[in-house]
């Protein structure tokens, strides 16, 4: 396998472009003659390139794209609508709302694409409602976009008629699990569904639905226009394509940076800068806080979601947050498990009592307070709530506790006598003067 070397900007091609949001700015690039080529093929044929090009989802499963777009009942009388997921709101992730941000019309163009292919006459998109310049930035962009022909009914004469909703999710981190997301569309509380019936078959006001990630959706117009054979030859072999790391932490220079699938931690950290100066990298996590960590061992493993998942852990959002030695692990677990308790919806017991327990441990051991057998009670606790909630939610909080422990142990064993801010004092992480 070749692992690439190199940055890709493709998507963020236009981040540095004047006014890049802008329709003028976009079509200026090419923006939209993607869309042109689109409408003179058959739905049956862009769903074809998307399959040859083997785009993957890129909200964290990697499900191939094509597939799902597949999976859509063939003439169903029910209406056929399109989500784009993007209610971004993990820790550390933030990929979607800058690329919405810089470039709202390279969704657009995707969404409008992607109706054509999937037979879609109605698009949303879930946005996370206190981003709000983002809200507004889309809904500017959709404006323009009905006025240039775009979007509405007889797109660019071809007969299509596509329109496109904004909505403005209200802060639920659950609202990010697709069915939850449906709930929230549909006005109810944004709650998991039981599974089956799957999206596909009956989604969106029981009809079928597709839904998918912002970036996942952003990937079309290039495919489009530059063909499946040019993006399927990015990336690796079974993770083509490129995607949009985001470095954050203990990084000289965190930010986002687009390079093909299966580039190294080493090279991205290169990219940034390196480490901090006079630290030396401890532990971080490939996809976000819901994924297992990995640490210093593991800078050469590809970031594509094979090799990920190979070392035990998974590519998730590509959030990757670097960590150095003056960070207490359990201290940040302890963090990240506080979010995941607020953010339960509490439809589950395993995940709405097991995160409320994993909290109370955490702390004590943050403090220095543990009692013997807590670290083994974690992991107990982590194991009844693994694999058991209705979504994600649950095996998210788990994952950077038991990986945590994995590395790690003896930290948490030091919180039976010893606060975790006597051992790595608060301002040695936070300090960024040189050799501090």
């Amino acid at each position: 396998m070749t692992v690439p070397s190199t940055l890709t900007p493709v998507l963020t091609s236009n981040w540095g472009d004047e006014q890049a949001w802008r329709l003028e700015s976009y079509e200026g690039i090419g923006g939209y003659q993607a869309l042109r080529r689109a409408l003179t093929l058959e739905p049956g044929e862009i769903i074809t390139m998307i399959k040859d090009s083997r785009l993957r989802g890129r909200s964290g499963s990697g499900f191939p794209t094509g597939t799902k777009w597949s999976l859509l009942p063939p003439d169903d009388p029910r209406p056929t609508y399109l989500i784009i997921n993007a209610d971004e709101s993990e820790p550390g992730t933030c990929k979607d709302i800058p690329l919405m941000l810089a470039s709202p019309h390279t969704v657009l163009e995707g969404m409008i694409i992607s109706c054509h292919a999937i037979r879609a006459r109605q698009a949303f998109i879930y946005v996370r409602g206190e981003v709000l310049q983002v809200v507004r930035r889309l809904q500017q962009a959709v404006l323009h976009a009905y006025a240039a022909g775009y979007l509405g009914r007889n797109i660019l004469k071809s007969g299509l008629d596509v329109d496109v909703i904004v909505h403005a999710g209200a802060g639920a981190y659950i609202c990010g699990e697709e069915t939850a997301l449906l709930d929230s569309l549909e006005g109810r509380r944004g709650q998991p569904r039981l599974r089956p019936p799957y999206p596909a078959i009956a989604g969106l006001y029981a009809s079928p639905t597709v839904i998918n990630n912002v970036e996942t959706i952003a990937s079309v117009p290039t495919i489009v226009s530059r063909g499946p054979a040019w993006f399927a030859a990015l990336g690796t072999e079974r993770s083509p394509g490129m995607g949009i790391y985001s470095l954050s932490g203990h990084v000289t220079h965190p930010g986002q940076f687009e390079a093909p699938l299966g580039i190294t931690l080493r090279r991205l950290i290169e990219l940034a800068g390196g480490v901090r100066h006079g630290h030396r990298l401890k532990f971080w996590t490939p996809g976000g806080s819901s994924t297992p960590m990995l640490t210093d061992q593991h800078l050469d493993t590809p970031l594509d979601f094979e090799s990920v998942a190979a070392v035990g852990s998974t590519l998730g959002t590509r959030a990757l947050q670097i960590f150095d030695e003056t960070t207490s692990v359990v201290r940040v677990v302890k963090r990240w498990a506080e979010f995941y308790r607020h953010e339960s919806c509490g439809k589950c017991t395993p995940c709405r009592e097991g995160t409320w327990w994993l909290v109370q441990i955490l702390t004590r051991l943050e403090a220095g307070r543990g009692q013997a057998g807590d670290v083994d009670k974690l992991l107990d606790l982590c194991d009844n709530i693994l694999g058991r909630s209705l979504c994600a939610l649950g095996d998210g909080a788990t994952s950077p506790i038991t990986s945590a422990i994995v590395h790690f142990r003896d930290e948490f064993e030091a919180g039976l006598h010893t606060p975790a801010w006597d051992l790595f004092p608060y301002q040695r992480s936070t300090a960024w003067a040189s050799g501090s």
